[in-house]
């Protein structure tokens, strides 16, 4: 019966998210941000019964069914890419006529992908561009307050700050605190403009990884309970990571134009992925035995997540947010191109005027930054390691 329940969900979703789609097309209601939510709302239950519907059918036949849906969509490709193209032969006989077209790729076999991205992101700008105006204004009001109360603070109030923090995060590690809190110093010693610098790289670098966390976590969590949830998420993920990183600076200076919001959304894109795929591998690796313990005991679904699962996969979560870390610090240095203040714009200035000591030191300036912050949430990983796991020796 519950089955049959969550089947009439999943196809009324698909009809109402089609009914949103074709209604918004139409314009018969208004493009804003209740209905794009509804539609994002509608459209998980919507593609699990798709991916049902697929799980469905006999192998043998869903793959004789992709063969030809796929050979189909070549060929409507190729009459598309014909027709669309300026450059095609005056008459189709001349294909049979002149082989020239069979030894240089022919220019009129050319699919107008471009033409239809952006014909399509640009009408998705005008109707939703105020939405991520409002997102970057609060992004760059945290950023800009956040930022202010850092380089307000006395240097050395920020130097012992970090100490404590890595102190206690640490579980009290002497070595630890002090090596991280003389790389802290020593970026304001390199030179003395680089401390403001550091702090706007690093105010960048929190802003980023703090929205992976909101966002990655509950992902991974999810994946890690519903394997139809996983395969749906996967390759969204494998896109993220294997399109190159100044691909996510494209669609972030358009939607927020230049400076450090676009740096954030893109340290969001190119850094959660391996935060999502170890907070999935962390409750997948918890022990089936300590999970049935806890059914026994009658612990619901919430409190096995919350009193089970998830302190035993802290210390990959804690993996992830590391990992998060130092490619979110990577994507800042990158995001520099663009107009983001911070050390990798002297990098980029030392690179421009051919000053090599100057982009050398700017560099070294971020490799300490990225030991301190690697550091901090290491040591904290090997902190909740140390708790889960009682019996390794503490260095």
């Amino acid at each position: 019966m519950n089955k049959i329940s969550n089947l009439n969900i999943k196809i009324l979703s698909l009809i109402i998210f089609t009914g949103l789609i074709v209604a918004t097309h139409n314009l018969i209601i208004p493009k804003n941000i209740l209905f794009l939510l509804l539609k994002l709302l509608f459209l998980i239950p919507s593609v699990a019964l798709i991916v049902n519907i697929a799980n469905s059918i006999p192998k043998n036949l869903l793959y004789l069914v992709s063969k030809i849906v796929g050979a189909f969509g070549l060929v409507v490709l190729i009459v598309i890419s014909y027709n669309a193209s300026k450059r095609k032969p005056d008459s189709v006989n001349e294909l049979y006529t002149d082989f020239t077209w069979l030894i240089n790729w022919p220019k009129w076999l050319d699919t107008p992908f471009m033409h239809w991205i952006n014909k399509g992101w640009k009408g998705f700008i005008s109707d939703y561009g105020l939405i991520f105006d409002a997102i970057g204004y609060g992004l760059l009001r945290g950023y800009t307050e956040l930022k202010g109360i850092i380089v307000q603070a006395p240097w050395p109030v920020v130097i012992i700050g970090v100490i404590a923090i890595t102190y206690f995060t640490s579980g009290k590690k002497i070595g630890t605190t002090v090596f991280v809190g003389f790389c802290t110093f020593f970026i304001g010693f390199l030179n003395p403009r680089f401390w403001d610098k550091a702090i706007e790289t690093t105010t960048m670098v929190v802003i980023g990884i703090a929205i992976c966390v909101i966002i990655g976590i509950p992902i991974g969590i999810a994946m890690a309970r519903s394997e139809k949830v996983r395969n749906a998420v996967l390759p969204i993920l494998d896109t993220m990571q294997v399109i190159p990183a100044f691909c996510y600076l494209i669609p972030g200076i358009i939607l927020f134009g230049l400076g450090a919001i676009p740096a954030i959304i893109s340290i969001f894109i190119y850094a959660c992925p391996p935060l999502i795929r170890l907070t999935d591998l962390g409750i997948r690796l918890v022990d089936k035995e300590v999970i049935e313990a806890a059914r026994s005991f009658g612990a619901s679904k919430k409190q096995m997540l919350l009193g089970v699962q998830l302190p035993l996969a802290l210390p990959n979560i804690m993996q992830g947010i590391n990992q998060c870390t130092m490619m979110a610090l990577a994507m800042v240095v990158i995001a520099s191109m663009i107009g983001t203040r911070g050390l990798g714009d002297e990098v980029l200035l030392g690179l421009q005027q051919l000053n090599v000591g100057a982009a050398l030191e700017a560099g070294l300036a971020i490799v300490l930054l990225a030991i301190v912050l690697d550091r901090m949430t290491q040591a904290y990983g090997d902190k909740i390691q140390e708790r889960t796991q009682p019996g390794k020796k503490k260095n």
